[in-house]
């Protein structure tokens, strides 16, 4: 780790091979701040919002679907087993996937935030489902789990230090990239 309140983001330009191929001169650092609980709060919030509401729609849509082909419409109940797994289902898959393809649920990147490895790289499959996997674990224990965003030095929870995965903030990592990458085409163009 960088600092207290700093983590490495190792970064390549665009048209490079992964990291372990790429020359070391044309490897970047970048370094991105801990995100706060604010942010990842907020960021949480809305993720909610649009996974309840895609499963919501997911719901009517096969209610509509049934109406249509079979002639019988379905009603759904919070209490039948198969929407509760479903709903749990859905909301692992949410959270995994976009933490192992990309690091930021759309709450994230809303908010500017994304899920990265404890060196400060990409968090990866591994670690992404991991983490969904652990997520749960930090509302079960009485909210327990949330306090080392709190806190802790380097602002991790109980689903981040059992994934081994930190949260930063990447706008000030994306904007020196993009700073970066103007620099370079403009020293093609000279």
């Amino acid at each position: 780790m960088t600092g207290p309140a700093e983590v490495g983001l190792p970064v390549t330009t665009p048209s490079s091979a992964p990291a372990r191929h790429v020359p070391l001169t044309t490897r970047q650092h970048l370094r991105g701040h801990y995100a706060g609980f604010a942010s990842r709060f907020i960021s949480f919030v809305f993720d909610c919002a649009i996974s309840i509401g895609a499963f919501e729609l997911t719901l009517v849509a096969a209610s509509f679907a049934a109406s249509v082909l079979a002639g019988t419409s379905i009603h759904w109940s919070r209490g039948n087993i198969w929407v509760i797994v479903g709903f749990f289902a859905w909301e692992f898959f949410y959270y995994a996937y976009f933490w192992t393809a990309s690091g930021k649920t759309p709450g994230m990147v809303l908010l500017g935030v994304q899920v990265v490895g404890e060196e400060g790289g990409h968090a990866g499959t591994r670690r992404g489902v991991i983490r969904a996997l652990a997520f749960p674990l930090s509302f079960i224990l009485a909210g327990c789990g949330f306090l080392g965003i709190l806190l802790g030095r380097d602002r991790r929870a109980l689903h981040d230090v059992i994934a081994g995965t930190a949260v930063v903030y990447c706008w000030d990592a994306r904007e020196a990239r993009l700073r970066s990458l103007a620099r370079r085409s403009s020293a093609r163009r000279s």
